[in-house]
Parts: C-alpha cells; structure tokens; sequence
C-alpha cells in the first residue's frame, strides 16, 4: 500500500513500524517536544503534498496532534485506538509500534480530514440522549465507537468536537450506535 502524503509520527520507532505496513515518506515529531524547525517542515510536506497525523493514543499523541493541527489546519488524522496499540509485555508504553501491520493500514485507509469552523448539527443533548455521555455505559460506548469510526477514544468533552470536525452527521452516528448494539446483542445470544 503506497501512501502519496507524508505521514507524521512520534518517533523512530513509529516510523520503522508504519513502514511495514505501507510505503510511505515520515516526518518524526521525536515526541512531544516538537520544535518549530519540525512544524515548519510539516507545513512544507502540508502545501507540497499533504500531511496523515498518526500519534500515539495517549495524551502525549493527543497533545502533539492538537499542535500540528494548529499550526498546518490543513493536515489530515489517522487514528489507532489504545487496545489497537497497546503492547504484548505489559512493561512497555502505548504505542504505533505494537500496533500490528492491519491496524495501521486500516488506520491510514479511514483518514480524516478536519473542516475547520463547521457547524455541527449534533448537540450535548444529543450526545446525552444517544448515551455518550453522562450515563453509566457511556464510556464503553464512547470507545465501541471510536473504534468503529475510526476516530480514536475521545472522553466526553472530546467527542462532539470529533464528530464535528470530521463531519459525522447525526444519521451516520445513530446507524454506527445501532450497529454497535446489534453487534452486543449478537454476542450475547
């Protein structure tokens, strides 16, 4: 699988891992502390070709993703959730290089692309009302669907952002719910 923009990871170890799994240019952040240098050649990679964040689903992955965002609006999200990314020993970190090499294709064949200043048609009571937040299963949820759609593990504040910037319409997250609980009871029965 051969990926045309340049793919912005953590660490070397990341981009060892990525680069099994397809053919691909790498931009190291070399963690969390990303310099200016760094963002000014990830804006470069941005104009020239585009840019695929792939971090680490953790706060430090998260932080880094909210700086390239800001600084190259433009860049486009790909996402492994923690259980996709978490290592055989428990010794070790989180991270894109325990994901195995399906994940990280499937990862980077869903990418987002952020629509900045969308309005969303979805609401804080709609996310209520849908049991995403506020509700004893809400968290389970929360994470059955950012598996689903791609989106990583957003917590409550973080989810009607998400959907919003990588255009979720309402219908399409109702249709992913009711896959999900169909899929529960599937396994129940």
């Amino acid at each position: 699988m051969k990926i045309k923009e340049v793919i912005v990871v953590e660490g070397k170890a990341d981009r060892l891992k990525v680069l099994q799994a397809v053919q691909a240019d790498i931009i190291e952040t070399n963690g969390s502390a990303i310099s200016e240098q760094t963002l000014k050649i990830i804006k470069h990679a941005a104009k020239k070709r585009g840019v695929i964040v792939l971090t680490d689903p953790d706060y430090a992955g998260e932080r880094i993703r909210q700086i390239i965002q800001e600084a190259v609006p433009e860049c486009k999200h790909a996402f492994l959730t923690k259980r996709q990314a978490t290592p055989k020993k428990q010794t070790d970190n989180l991270g894109i290089e325990h994901a195995s090499v399906s994940n990280i294709q499937r990862a980077l064949a869903g990418v987002y692309e952020v629509v900045p200043n969308q309005k969303s048609p979805l609401t804080k009571a709609d996310m209520i009302a849908l049991g995403l937040i506020g509700q004893q299963q809400s968290q389970k949820k929360r994470r059955m669907l950012g598996e689903r759609l791609n989106i990583g593990y957003p917590n409550g504040k973080q989810l009607l952002k998400r959907l919003t910037m990588f255009q979720i319409s309402k219908q399409e997250l109702i249709d992913t719910l009711e896959a999900i609980e169909q899929e529960v009871n599937d396994e129940k029965s």
